[in-house]
């Protein structure tokens, strides 16, 4: 048995793309590539697909958080191996979580359902149902290896526990008990405004010079209070800082990109039958995007290979450009073009001085500067934070949880029903945008403690979880994972890397970023070319192959 090799060898050995890493942006890539007739190899060191956009079972989680919060050395045998039109330059991981604080409180329940839970390591995220990433899903085909459930609803929190649903159209405007009439009108008002302004009526058309002002003078001069203001920004245009101080805020929203956002919600709003508001989740859970996307690569003839680290790159010593990369195994594989995910980094040869070619590539191999963090929360429970509903988004604006608190505070409460827990239990991702750690955990905590009861210590963990769920109105909490990310960007160079997830609700970013990359490295080529074959219908009621596949 010692005979035989771990890993089989890989053939062929030369290809157009290699891309390492099964994230949402590595996924789409290696699909959009496929697609264009080019040979791919897509290779990802775990035994799953998604990376640090995957969905994992409830015991895999802390490990893979942990296998990221440090830097391993890198192996010292690639470099000293040299072939004779080769220089071998180490692979190496990087930090990319900090502060990971893992806590269970109910673990002999827990360890019985673990393989029942599809934890999002970049919660919380959603679908808007008119957004880029639907219009992509449905444009590739990948939908037909997705299903998704609506969003019951939005609300908006406050540090007493109060939750407040969103009046995000007509109707709800109507039927909403917490809005005077004052309000009502003056909200009616300025969303028939913004419709108008999309339909072209010219007697409501907004003027140029309001829509190149910050969005929140714009609704300042529409006579709008701040409960209104609040809604509209942080909860429907799901703006990160606060927009009435600049001091934190550097880059305020326009009000062209604010319109464009209600659009969007807007828009999303009744665009599939059985979806009752504007957002999406899918059915177990985030992770089956990137699946998605490596599927229809596969259909495309890209070649997948897990459980297959990458050691090492080939750079030509000559003329210090990029040839391949040397696998775990000992073999050699060659390419025109690689992509990186965010975890690896390329560490410099020690020693000998690298040749001056080599020298040259030395800003590609410095660290960018990152975007800041965001702070990941993940809360078991046993109860629904409002009993009458599942799967809801709670925003937390600046300002409403305590008065240092810039960024806005995101939970998602996901159910059983979407398959990413046992029946009986819930989910809540939480997060926030933050400088440093600690700051991003008092966010996480503020809200944790204002919507749940955190129980005593392990050791009297039977009478408190008992005596919880009856006496207490707040759902008692289970196991919480909570860790800083690092926000790091995408770089395109002689290799080329992806984005790290990124602090937003939805995936419009992350996707404009990979498109943008695809054509950087085939700017001659269509980004997913659009065959007789595959003219997909966009809206419909779920029957058809180019409808978002919804369960009632």
């Amino acid at each position: 048995m010692d005979d035989i090799p771990p890993y089989p060898p890989i053939d062929p050995t030369t290809f157009d793309l290699i891309v390492i890493g099964t994230g949402l942006p590595e996924s789409i890539i290696a699909a959009a590539a496929s697609t264009a007739s080019k040979s791919v190899l897509h290779l990802d060191p775990n035994p799953f697909y998604g990376s640090h956009f995957s969905s994992l079972p409830l015991a895999d989680l802390p490990s893979f958080l942990s296998s990221h919060s440090t830097s391993p050395s890198p192996p010292g045998s690639a470099s000293s191996d040299e072939h004779h039109d080769f220089s071998l330059l180490d692979l190496s991981t990087r930090p990319l979580y900090s502060s990971i604080d893992i806590s269970s409180f109910s673990p002999d329940l827990l360890d019985q359902y673990s393989r029942k839970f599809n934890l999002d390591v970049a919660g919380p995220r959603v679908f808007f149902c008119a957004d880029k990433s639907i219009e992509l899903i449905l444009n590739t085909g990948a939908n037909q290896y997705m299903e998704f459930k609506s969003i019951d609803a939005t609300f908006v929190g406050d540090n007493k526990g109060n939750l407040l649903n969103v009046p995000d159209s007509r109707a709800a405007i109507f039927k909403d008990k917490s809005l005077g009439l004052m309000e009502k009108n003056l909200l009616m008002r300025f969303f028939k405004l913004v419709q108008g302004h999309f339909a072209g009526e010219q007697d409501v058309k907004i003027s140029d010079e309001d829509l190149q002002s910050p969005f929140v003078d714009f609704l300042n001069k529409m006579g709008l209070p701040p409960k209104i203001k609040s809604f509209i920004l942080y909860a429907i245009a799901m703006e990160d800082y606060d927009q009435e101080d600049t001091g934190v805020c550097g880059d305020l929203l326009k009000t062209k990109d604010g319109i464009n956002q209600l659009a969007l919600y807007n828009a999303s709003i009744g665009r599939f039958q059985n979806a009752s508001g504007a957002l999406l989740y899918p059915i177990y859970g985030q992770g089956e995007l990137s699946q998605a996307f490596c599927r229809r690569a596969a259909v495309k003839g890209c070649t997948y290979v897990l459980r297959m680290p990458v050691t090492a790159l080939l750079v030509d010593k000559d003329t210090g450009c990029y040839k391949g990369v040397r696998l775990t195994s000992g073999q050699d594989i060659f390419s025109q073009k690689l992509i990186l995910d965010p975890t690896f980094k390329v560490t410099l040869p020690s020693g000998s001085s690298p040749s001056p070619p080599l020298q040259a590539k030395f800003p590609f191999f410095s660290p960018k500067d990152d975007r800041g963090k965001i702070v990941r929360g993940i809360c078991i429970t046993k109860a629904s934070l409002k009993p009458d509903m599942s799967n809801f988004l709670v925003v937390y604006p600046p300002r409403s949880m305590f008065p240092e608190q810039v960024t806005s505070i995101r939970l998602l409460q996901i159910a059983s029903n979407l398959a990413v827990c046992p029946p009986g239990m819930f989910v809540l991702y939480i997060s926030a945008l933050c400088n440093d750690d600690d700051q991003g955990k008092k966010l996480i905590h503020a809200v944790m403690n204002t919507l749940l009861t955190v129980p005593p210590p392990i050791n009297s963990e039977s009478n408190a979880s008992a005596q919880s769920e009856t006496t207490e109105r707040k759902p008692t909490l289970l196991w919480s994972a909570l860790y800083s990310q690092e926000l790091t960007l995408g770089q395109v160079d002689f290799i080329c890397s992806t984005p790290m997830p990124d602090g937003k609700l939805n995936y419009d970013d992350l996707i404009d970023a990979t498109v943008k990359l695809f054509k950087e490295i085939y700017p001659e080529d269509e980004f997913f070319p659009q065959t007789s074959s595959e003219n997909h219908e966009h809206d419909g009621d779920g029957d058809g192959d180019g409808d978002v596949s919804l369960e009632t």
